[in-house]
Order: C-alpha cells, then sequence, then structure tokens
C-alpha cells in the first residue's frame, strides 16, 4: 500500500478564526492537487499559537489572552463543521491542530483533530503536558483519547510538540500499531528532524512533523501592541516568529520531504508501508524486541471529569437537577438513602 501524504507550512490569520480556516481551505485544496490523500496542519494553526507567552510578563497579556478566548474553536461548534466540510469537499483525511475551549468553561486545550474522508470527527487528542509557559494558557488532557486512529491512509498516531518526548505516551501508542505518526509542532529548530528520525525509527513508522512558519511582517492588524513580538523574534529567531523546520521520515529514518526552513510551503511524500515489515524484521519496540517479563506500562484511559456526581441526574442542559428516588430503607444506611431531615421520615 502506497499513500501519499501532506504536510503544510504555512502561517495562520493570527487569532482570527474565520480567516484561517479560509486559508486551511485553500491550503488543503492546493495539497489533493497535488495528489495528497493525508492533509496535516501544525500545531494550534486554528485561530495561531499564543506567540506572545515568551515575550511579554503575564500581567502584559490579558488581552492577547481575551482575544484567544473569543476565537478559540469549540468541538462541536461552528468551526468544527468548516473544519469537517472541508475534509468532505476535497474528499481527504484531514489533521489540523487547534486551540479548543470548553463549550462553558474557561479553560483552552492545545488539541489535534483529525477528520474523515467524509468529514466525520474521526479523534481529539488534547496535549497532555503544555511546556513551559504555555500552561499560563492552555489545560492539560487525559489519557482517554491516546488511541491510534484506523483511517484510509492508513493507522494514525498523534502527539503534539514536546508530547514526544514523553516517552511513556510514545510506547502506548506503539503498542497500538501506528503506520503514521503525526507530530504536529512548534518546535521550529534543526534538532525537530532529530526527533522524527528518531521517532521514525523507535516507532518503526513513517513521522510527519508539520509546524508553522511566523515572521512580524506578516501580523493582521487589529491585535495588541506586537512590538515586544517584534522584539523577541530579533532576538531569538533572526527576525522570525517561527521558522518552520516541517519534515517527513521513513521508517529507517531517511528524510523524504524537507526540512522546510523561513519559508512557507507544502511538503509530500509518498509513503510504502512494505518499508515497515522490512524495518520490523529487527526491531519491533512493543514485540519481539520488548520484555514484558521485565518492564511494564499500566494507563489510566478514562476521561477525567472535573465533577462527578453520584445519585443525582441532570434533566436537561441548564435545568434544575433531580434526586432519584431512594430505595427502600435498611438497617445499613445506603449511598442512595434520603439525607438531612428526610432520613428520619424513610426510617
Amino acid at each position: 500500500m502506497s499513500v501519499r501524504v501532506a504536510a503544510v507550512q504555512d502561517c495562520p490569520v493570527l487569532l482570527d478564526r474565520a480567516a484561517t480556516l479560509d486559508l486551511v481551505a485553500e491550503l488543503t485544496d492546493k495539497a489533493v492537487a497535488e495528489g495528497a490523500q493525508l492533509v496535516v496542519f501544525p500545531e494550534a494553526f486554528v485561530p495561531g499559537p499564543p506567540v506572545w507567552i515568551d515575550a511579554l510578563p503575564v500581567w502584559e497579556d490579558a488581552d492577547w489572552h481575551t482575544l484567544l478566548m473569543r476565537e478559540a474553536v469549540t468541538v462541536p461548534g461552528d468551526a468544527c463543521d468548516r473544519l469537517a466540510e472541508i475534509a468532505s469537499s476535497a474528499g481527504v483525511v484531514l489533521v489540523v491542530g487547534v486551540d479548543e475551549r470548553e463549550q462553558h468553561g474557561g479553560t483552552i486545550y492545545n488539541t489535534v483533530l483529525t477528520f474523515g474522508r467524509d468529514g466525520s470527527l474521526l479523534g481529539r487528542h488534547r496535549k497532555l503536558m503544555p511546556t513551559g509557559g504555555e500552561r499560563l494558557v492552555w489545560g492539560m488532557g487525559d489519557g482517554s483519547d491516546l488511541r491510534v486512529l484506523d483511517t484510509p491512509t492508513g493507522r494514525l498516531a498523534s502527539l503534539i510538540c514536546w508530547e514526544n518526548y514523553m516517552p511513556l505516551a510514545r510506547f502506548h501508542l506503539y503498542a497500538q500499531g501506528p503506520q503514521i505518526w503525526i507530530a504536529p509542532t512548534l518546535a521550529t529548530a534543526e534538532f525537530w528532524v532529530a526527533t522524527m528520525r528518531h521517532i521514525a525509527r523507535e516507532s518503526v513508522c513513517f513521522t510527519i512533523g508539520a509546524a508553522p512558519v511566523m515572521h512580524p511582517d506578516w501580523l493582521p492588524e487589529g491585535l495588541p501592541n506586537t512590538n515586544p513580538l517584534r522584539e523577541w523574534a530579533d532576538k531569538v529567531h533572526g527576525g522570525w516568529t517561527l521558522t518552520g523546520y516541517s519534515v517527513i521520515v521513513d521508517p529507517f529514518g531517511k528524510v523524504l520531504a524537507g526540512p522546510l526552513v523561513n519559508e512557507r510551503g507544502i511538503l509530500l511524500a509518498d509513503l510504502d508501508f512494505d518499508l515497515i515489515a522490512a524495518r520490523k524484521r529487527m526491531f519491533d519496540a512493543t514485540g519481539h524486541y520488548n520484555r514484558p517479563d521485565v518492564f511494564r506500562l499500566e494507563v489510566d484511559d478514562r476521561r477525567k471529569l472535573q465533577v462527578t456526581t453520584t445519585s443525582l441526574k441532570a434533566d436537561a442542559p441548564g435545568r434544575p437537577m433531580t434526586i432519584e428516588e431512594p430505595v427502600q430503607a435498611s438497617s445499613t444506611r445506603s449511598p442512595t438513602a434520603p439525607v438531612d431531615g428526610d432520613a428520619a421520615s424513610a426510617r
């Protein structure tokens, strides 16, 4: 089986969800015109990454965060529907990094969404651990979405940016037999190419590292003061806010496309899955090269809820909650028995 894949390296219209979704549609169509069957976008591409966190102290970035809250994606929601329409219209498997806001809360997550060719949402993964200053912007995901997804373009695993340095998370996904390892990232530097090559050999997967590129001159009008961002870019990246380094690598660690640096573009590569079998003859991290008699990994894949209610049920969102009918009273108090003053009448 052979699949043509695309890694998109471009600049979002920062903190403008609608305009960035239009860009996603345009770039997806370009990739599909080149024969791509799987199209991967960078980390937090819609509506853009919080590039201000390294340039501004936290007490000066409230305006930026307010804009991010307003423009972030909800799942489900209009932006999610638009991404589904883009995937189905192009007939492509689409992977997009988004800033995901809770439906009725104040927390934003660093999320990757995967859509099937028919527009169905195949998977949502929230980054487990934001890195450094990202913890002032993004919440933490849980183990419930650490799953490999079956798609017409192969079995896909996704970890976001520095999650790829979490060996236990990688091993958990390796055990599920992925064929393509997708790594949306902001780690725009030479070391990221080495990371993608290492993971390709260790996972025996094709790896796709999709990163954004951004220059202060490309920032749209209407943002808060961008001078600190320009000063930071001059100091750290020679004038660039984000430098790219998107890359596609085969299971032997050979670079198939990229890295692309300081420019917009779409990387394309044809993946021959027979290479996976050839490589696994010598190395299979969760198979014949593993020692489960020596090492054991335990994963909690339960979804972590902020509130768990007992003996309560919601009639509908936003409506009063009702207490379920109590069981017959007995000599031993039941956890569902009446409480407070009602207990005496029940006896």
